[in-house]
């Protein structure tokens, strides 16, 4: 008789999860959906996280925290840093989704992984030019570098295809000279 590995279905609920609350949301995001795609059933979903609400929130810590290991603030380079945030929504766009759904939908509720933003925060609190605050700084970067995407494609396809690299390239580019314009003292 194989035996269960609680961790890894735990894990395959959670990038289900993340793939499917991305997609539609809480509201729409469906349980017996995230169960069939985790290769689990809606039974073990509720016994690891409570409700729905909980497995929400689970996913988007994990999305979070994803993000803050794969591009950790460089307090020395906050410039390669804000290219290295664009990188990753490139590549994951599945994280902003899932953050944008989270702002729409439960403004109020405090389920985004708060020690990752005050682990950046005081990472980068020594460095921080004036006239900013560490977290207005962290704010105005992660802005420029998300910009980009969730930004009208009405506007964005003014310049050509989406996946055009040498178009992906230039935006990068230009994410990282507004950091380093503003950074300038």
């Amino acid at each position: 008789m194989a035996t269960r590995d609680a961790e890894a279905t735990k894990a395959r609920i959670l990038a289900a999860a993340v793939a499917e609350f991305a997609e539609r949301g809480l509201a729409g995001g469906r349980v017996d959906r995230i169960a069939k795609a985790a290769s689990s059933n809606v039974r073990m979903i509720y016994a690891y996280f409570g409700d729905k609400s909980g497995l929400f929130d689970a996913a988007l810590a994990t999305a979070l925290r994803q993000l803050a290991q794969d591009a950790p603030p460089r307090p020395d380079d906050l410039t390669g840093w804000a290219g290295d945030v664009f990188d990753h929504h490139r590549r994951h766009p599945d994280v902003l989704r899932l953050s944008l759904w989270a702002q729409l939908e439960r403004p109020g509720a405090t389920a985004e992984p708060l020690e990752t933003y005050a682990d950046k925060v005081e990472l980068i609190r020594p460095d921080t030019p004036a006239p900013f605050s560490p977290v207005d700084l962290l704010v105005i970067v992660y802005a420029i570098a998300q910009a980009w995407f969730i930004s009208p494609t009405g506007l964005t396809a003014l310049e050509g295809a989406p996946d055009d690299e040498e178009r992906v390239v230039a935006h990068r580019a230009s994410v990282v000279a507004a950091v380093e314009r503003i950074l300038r003292r």
